[in-house]
């Protein structure tokens, strides 16, 4: 080959090297996360929250149809897809138009929304995800009033999803002609399966706003706390969560068999017979179409609950009807049959003294509840918390009830997770804020901390005072706690005080308080007294 072949070919060479060198690289595909984001009925697209604006936000999300028309008193139905892109900015409405927390801005039937914060920053992360069940007896409540906001406790790292749940007439009314319209024979739980269609949309849905399917935790308090057991007691909840943590769980008779008188209580068909008598559709040529063409404000109204959860009048609340619920929860617990996930469980120290705002027992008004409580055994419990005075009357009621109804309960829990391999965390909420002294740390005191929004529930003349440093270090102190237990099914974590898993042998529980320190069980006659008692009702 001649030279100037030789001089050529490097010439190609060096030319195609230089072609190849400027050429722009590649672009790479993102992995940053942005809106919109794909659901399984469509796009939705949200905002952002957060003091750096790095909480996205999503809200009013329909995981369900809109439940009127003739979807009143039936399972959730599928959402219908839509076109385009859905702009999640506002809430949906609340299924009702009160709560101990605030009036919503909006009411309606159609509720079945639900909101998602998440702190993800790429495609493809997995967080934990906690899923929010709001209280209220089943009677009222919605999932999204400020203190339920869900941006500080994402930003520890979940994925927080709060929803709404049908409750009081509407989501727990049984009727024979309901139960034989069903193809599983059944009525009355439409608000336990609201719950688990949400549980339903989170596993066919989370993964895309960076939350984990397979790491999901259900949380809630009060009515959500039952409703927590109550999940775990159900077939139909089971694989849709891996930890669960129940704030104050309330023995108040809430349960009710569909077509038997147990658990103190009547049949919840026959509940369901007397409202629609008294709505006039007993003698209607079609009842059900009847009642579910009257007005939802004529229908609440004339199904309204009574002040206090034992006063006679119209109750709501899971139905064991063979199909959600086999029998009562704690029967199923105390039988081994609950779901084998990791359980925190616990209360706060003065519970019922936020039942007593609107009803103030006197003496005569507290002797007569313990009578019918708790029969032969009342002498016993006057003389242990006497009431010599309306003002002692108020103290001793609280004690007694705080005991009976919350803390037994949850001891009694606890203790029958010993039937599974799972571990369970005690706990009892002690703090008493600046602003709640009146009070102590009454039921629902706790949930602000745990959500990182110190917001007072209860009003007081100097909000800004309510709480201080002392409360602002106890919520970061829970919240850690909670989302590590999200994370691995244990609260404990580097920096924290150890935390033991509870059991009958120890007998101990964490007191999060002014200081936050693991302290022994209440266990005395009267304590026994009050779970022997729940467990006579319970098998009757």
């Amino acid at each position: 080959m001649s030279r100037v072949a030789y001089v050529l070919i490097a010439l190609l060479i060096l030319l195609t090297s230089v072609v190849v060198s400027c050429a722009p690289p590649a672009a790479p595909v993102s992995d940053v996360y942005k809106d919109p984001i794909k659901t399984n009925a469509g796009l939705v697209s949200g905002a952002t929250a957060g003091a750096k604006q790095d909480i996205h936000v999503y809200k009013g999300i329909p995981f369900a149809a809109p439940p009127v028309g003739n979807l009143r008193w039936k399972p959730p139905q599928p959402v219908t897809p839509w076109e385009g892109v859905k702009e999640c900015t506002e809430f949906g409405a609340a299924p009702n138009g009160w709560s101990a927390l605030g009036k919503p801005p909006k009411v309606s039937e159609d509720c079945l929304y639900l909101n998602v914060w998440t702190p993800v920053t790429k495609v493809g992360e997995k967080l934990p995800v906690v899923v929010w069940i709001y209280g209220g007896g089943f009677r009222f409540g919605y999932g999204t009033t400020p203190l339920y906001d869900g941006t500080n406790l994402a930003g520890k790292g979940v994925v927080v999803v709060t929803f709404n749940y049908r409750t009081g007439a509407f989501g727990f009314l049984s009727h024979p002609l309901l139960s034989k319209e069903s193809e599983h024979g059944v009525s009355g739980n439409y608000g336990i399966l609201d719950q688990i269609a949400a549980l339903q949309w989170v596993q066919n849905n989370i993964s895309a706003f960076g939350g984990d399917p397979n790491n999901v935790t259900v949380f809630g308090q009060s009515a959500g706390a039952i409703s927590i057991v109550t999940l775990m007691a159900s077939p139909l909840a089971k694989g849709l969560f891996q930890r669960a943590i129940s704030h104050s769980y309330a023995d108040l008779d809430f349960f009710m068999d569909l077509k038997a008188a147990k658990y103190g209580n009547g049949t919840a068909e026959a509940q369901g017979e007397r409202l629609a008598k008294e709505l006039g559709c007993d003698t209607a040529a079609d009842p059900l179409a009847c009642l579910r063409a009257k007005p939802a404000d004529e229908i609440m109204t004339k199904a309204a609950p009574p002040g206090d959860y034992w006063s006679p009048g119209y109750k709501y609340g899971p139905v064991v009807d063979g199909w959600v619920l086999t029998d009562h929860p704690f029967n199923l617990f105390l039988a081994g049959k609950q779901m084998n996930v990791p359980l925190l469980i616990g209360t706060t120290a003065d519970e019922y003294s936020l039942f007593q705002i609107s009803i103030i027992p006197d003496v005569s008004t507290y002797q007569a509840l313990m009578n019918t409580l708790f029969g032969d055994k009342a002498k016993q419990i006057l003389a242990a918390n006497p009431a010599k005075d309306d003002a002692s009357a108020k103290t001793a009621q609280k004690n007694v009830m705080t005991l009976y109804s919350f803390y037994c309960p949850a001891k009694e829990i606890a203790n029958s997770m010993s039937n599974v391999k799972s571990p369970v965390y005690l706990y009892q909420f002690t703090r008493v804020p600046h602003g709640a002294k009146r009070w102590g740390a009454y039921h629902a005191l706790d949930i602000g901390y745990v959500f990182g929004n110190l917001i007072p529930i209860l009003p007081t003349p100097e909000p800004e005072l309510y709480f201080d440093d002392t409360d602002r270090a106890l919520s970061e102190t829970m919240m850690g706690y909670w989302t590590s237990f999200a994370a691995t099914g244990n609260p404990n974590h580097q920096g924290a005080l150890e935390w033991p898993a509870y059991s009958a042998k120890t007998n101990q529980y964490m007191a999060l308080g002014n200081n936050v320190e693991v302290k022994p069980c209440i266990d005395n006659d009267i304590t026994a007294i009050f779970l022997n008692t729940a467990k006579e009702k319970r098998s009757k």
